[in-house]
């Protein structure tokens, strides 16, 4: 009797924002080479806003949030990192606190880069500047994306786009083209990255079980219409369409 082969299972990337550019890795390799090695578990923080900000940190592997949280409680995402990128450029650039905290969603693996051994590297290779540019742009460019989508958007559109820059991170390809988010993010989670209440993201996502859009399986999230997903994070196809 034969046996079904297990389907092949292929990382995806949706046209979507929410990856920043990785280091050179030439420039990574000579970084890491006597830089102090940090192992962080889910939940530790890498780093609080507000501390002494003494160099920055190479993720190696895993997956980190960047969060700000305000005086009342509330929490919002800014970024997920993913491996190749690093965290806390900005006060290696300005010498200057932590303006957010960072968090391992995923266990991680990072090296720690210190001021000095940063500024050593940059006189020999001054290339890093221009990588440093390309990341400030593309957080700069994630900042103005999430000002329009809260400022534009639906719950529903705001969603689409979270779930499709997970998808970019930990999502893999199965059967009829279905992607699942093989990382078990919490609702609250999800809720600080789109931007809204909790109950407010839990009605959206009982519509979108209901109608087979994204389901859960195993506690992960399946995104069964990626097209459809697409189409409800386009802010031009989402003007007066609730999805």
């Amino acid at each position: 009797m034969s046996v079904a082969q297990a389907p092949v299972v292929k990382k995806v990337i949706p046209d979507i924002s929410g990856i920043l550019p990785r280091l050179p890795q030439d420039i990574s390799a000579q970084l890491s080479a006597n830089a102090a090695s940090r192992y962080l578990k889910v939940g530790e923080a890498l780093f609080q806003a507000g501390d002494t900000g003494n160099g920055c940190y190479v993720l190696n592997q895993g997956l980190l949030k960047v969060v700000i949280s305000s005086t009342h409680g509330g929490v919002r995402i800014l970024a997920i990192l993913g491996p190749g990128t690093v965290a806390g450029e900005l006060s290696v650039i300005d010498g200057k606190p932590r303006s957010a905290s960072v968090f391992a969603i995923k266990d991680c693996e990072l090296s720690f880069i210190s001021q000095a051994a940063f500024e050593k590297c940059a006189r020999q290779h001054p290339e890093i500047y221009r990588y440093l540019v390309l990341v400030l742009a593309g957080r700069l460019r994630e900042t103005s994306e999430a000002v329009a989508a809260d400022s534009f958007l639906t719950v529903k559109s705001r969603l689409a786009r979270a779930l499709l820059v997970l998808a970019k991170f930990v999502g893999d390809e199965e059967a009829h083209g279905r992607i699942v988010i093989r990382h078990k993010i919490s609702q609250s989670d999800l809720a600080a990255m789109v931007g809204v209440a909790r109950e407010n993201l839990s009605r959206a996502l009982s519509d979108w079980r209901e109608r087979k859009l994204v389901t859960r399986s195993m506690g992960y999230y399946c995104l069964n219409d990626i097209a459809a997903l697409k189409r409800a994070a386009s802010s031009a196809s989402t003007r007066g369409v609730d999805f």
